[in-house]
């Protein structure tokens, strides 16, 4: 590990589709003055696919959808709108998106970025739930680098 930079290991549940939206997202994210999470297990037992916190700590979570029949089989993204201050799905560039439900934003992207095409309204988390939510973040990217740079504690790590 000495001399090397730390490399996330392949999570293994995406489509390559959905890996490069992963990653252009994450690019756009930043971009934007937020950093973002993918993977995240929320109280629920859901998994957001990326989260993201901005500077005043308002949450967003990301709903990657590639194609039109993962968008038409996965009825659990409304669950999502429970855990953040903004949602949003992120589609691959050719997705017809008048598909989607106009209460969510939407990105449209591939590997290399992403662009806003319909901004998320936005529902102030109550305090609390903001709190809990932050916490489980901040848990997770920390046990997520500590794994990074010494793999021997992953499985000891709650991420």
């Amino acid at each position: 590990m000495i001399g090397q930079d730390p490399v996330p290991r392949p999570d293994g549940r995406q489509s390559p589709t959905a890996q490069a939206l992963q990653r252009g997202v994450l690019r756009y994210l930043v971009a934007h003055g937020l950093f973002g999470l993918p993977e995240l297990s929320l109280a629920s037992g859901r998994r957001a696919d990326l989260i993201a916190i901005d500077p005043k700590g308002a949450i967003t979570i990301v709903e990657i959808k590639s194609s039109v029949v993962d968008f038409r089989t996965d009825g659990k993204w409304p669950d999502y709108r429970l855990y953040c201050d903004r949602l949003l799905f992120a589609v691959p560039l050719d997705f017809p998106v008048d598909i989607l439900p106009s209460e969510v934003g939407i990105l449209v992207g591939d590997a290399f970025g992403a662009e806003l095409l319909r901004a998320p309204p936005v529902h102030p988390l109550p305090p609390a739930t903001r709190k809990a939510v932050t916490l489980r973040f901040a848990r997770a990217a920390a046990g997520r680098l500590a794994g990074l740079y010494d793999p021997d504690l992953r499985p000891a790590l709650d991420w």
